[in-house]
């Protein structure tokens, strides 16, 4: 299997090639030429599978470069009752009213991220020691990618994690969760600014290819297609877990900022997998739902960017927005470019024209929600059943409601565990989350951070002074 660049300009490259690549240098993110196809039969087979043994076999069907042996080995290192100590790997949590929970927070930083990143810091030091390479991970995060590729990475040989945060608008506990970490492949840089534009400095840093290549920059957010690949899996899971039988169709609410974790259950759909919709909530930061109800995408500025109670979904500029856009395109890289060219001169994009085609041809419906409304759910949730969600699982479940069909099970891809949003939750029910016993002194812990007006010339100074070549 060979990947390609959205934007048509990068050739064929293999799986560890576009692994260690990151951004294309075009600019275009990467895609496999031809998805694979799941057929009936094949998913039957993989009804009785543990989780990292249908990873070797998901990932597999993106990876030829990686003998099943070594990548077998590689998922279940990611995949085990070590890193993901509860009952169920990826427990279903029913709720109410055909409506489950897909259990994704049961890894080391109590977010979905782990899913992914926990494979990524695998694969990736296999073949940095294969080709006896290093690398230097550039990211930004809201809130979660980052702890989550900072515990998946820590330690890890070959790689250095260069890891840009908005300054002041993640959680107490996620700040805590990222900067006690000391390991000195682990660089947090703290911006004065919001996420979309730590963001616009990891594209700019990504996109200099004499910077990029003298530093061996790489991304381990969701531009770089293995995260997608990795998160593919669960859908797969969730599909197995909630149906009993060959062509069931299920529906999927994903909370979404970057577009990334909706965008691996678009890959799964286009795939085979039989998915009824894809329902994406945002929340006021609504610039995707914007976008799913009048074919206009039209991103906001960092002043226009809302500091919410879901905050790692406070993103303007869906940096995998482009993959779907590719597909609805007909996978023309021209027509692609002329999109985002369009996007740079007047700071929009208008596909209003496709607009019948996002839930007919691709099964994409959508909404927002708002802090009330997360309150709002985190407490009938909370009384109706017992189980306690956390702000951004919240907008899931409230733009879900509009979407649940008889007979067709509704599963919500919980985001994380609500302790890492107790000032939230302590609004919601009155009472603080829960704290896992092995987390409860994080707060406490040093941290060690690097505070920076939002610039990328500074960012790519610490990068000179700290990076190993």
């Amino acid at each position: 299997m060979k990947y390609r660049s959205t934007r048509g300009g990068m050739a064929p490259l293999s799986f560890s090639d576009i692994l260690l690549e990151g951004l294309a240098p075009d600019g275009g993110l990467a895609l496999p030429e031809s998805l694979p196809v799941l057929t009936s039969a094949t998913l039957e087979s993989w009804r009785s599978l543990s989780y990292a043994d249908l990873a070797t076999e998901v990932l597999g069907l993106f990876i030829d470069d990686i003998p099943l042996d070594d990548l077998s080995r590689l998922t279940h290192a990611a995949y085990n009752s070590d890193v993901f100590p509860g009952a169920a790997m990826v427990p279903l949590k029913p709720l109410k009213k055909g409506v489950s929970l897909l259990g994704l927070s049961e890894g080391p930083t109590l977010a979905f991220k782990d899913m992914a990143m926990q494979f990524l810091g695998q694969v990736f030091e296999y073949v940095l020691e294969k080709r006896q390479a290093t690398l230097n991970i550039l990211g930004a995060t809201s809130g979660d990618t980052g702890s989550a590729a900072e515990y998946a990475l820590r330690g890890k040989g070959g790689v250095s994690v260069f890891m840009l945060s908005p300054h002041g608008r993640m959680s107490e506990f996620q700040r805590a969760q990222m900067y006690s970490l000391q390991d000195a492949n682990i660089h947090n840089i703290a911006l004065k600014g919001v996420f979309d534009e730590c963001q616009d400095i990891v594209k700019a840093l990504a996109g200099d290819l004499e910077f990029k290549s003298a530093y061996h920059l790489g991304a381990v957010n969701s531009i770089n297609w293995a995260r997608i690949a990795a998160q593919v899996v669960y859908y797969i899971w969730g599909w197995l877990r909630a149906t009993s039988a060959p062509g069931q169709q299920v529906s999927f609410a994903v909370p979404s900022g970057n577009f990334g974790n909706i965008l691996a259950g678009h890959i799964a759909r286009q795939m085979g997998l039989p998915v009824r919709r894809l329902v994406l909530a945002t929340n006021e930061n609504n610039v995707l739902e914007e976008f799913f109800r009048t074919g206009i995408y039209r991103p906001r500025s960092a002043a226009q960017t809302h500091a919410t109670s879901s905050p790692s979904m406070d993103i303007s500029r869906a940096s995998n927005f482009e993959r779907f856009v590719f597909d609805l395109l007909d996978q023309d890289p021209a027509r692609v470019r002329e999109c985002w060219d369009q996007l740079a001169k007047t700071g929009e994009f208008d596909l209003s024209h496709l607009l019948p085609l996002f839930e007919s041809r691709y099964g994409f419906v959508a909404g927002v929600s708002s802090h009330q409304d997360r309150l709002a759910t985190i407490k009938s949730v909370y009384t109706e059943t017992g189980v306690l969600i956390d702000p951004h699982t919240a907008d899931g479940v409230k733009v879900a409601a509009a979407y649940v069909e008889e007979g067709i099970p509704m599963l919500v891809l919980e985001t994380a565990l609500p302790a890492k949003f107790g000032e939230t939750i302590q609004e919601a029910i009155g009472q603080p989350a829960p704290v896992p016993v092995h987390l409860q002194s994080l707060a406490s812990l040093p941290q060690r951070v690097e505070v920076m007006d939002c610039n990328v010339e500074q960012v790519r100074d610490y990068i000179v002074k700290h990076a190993p070549r």
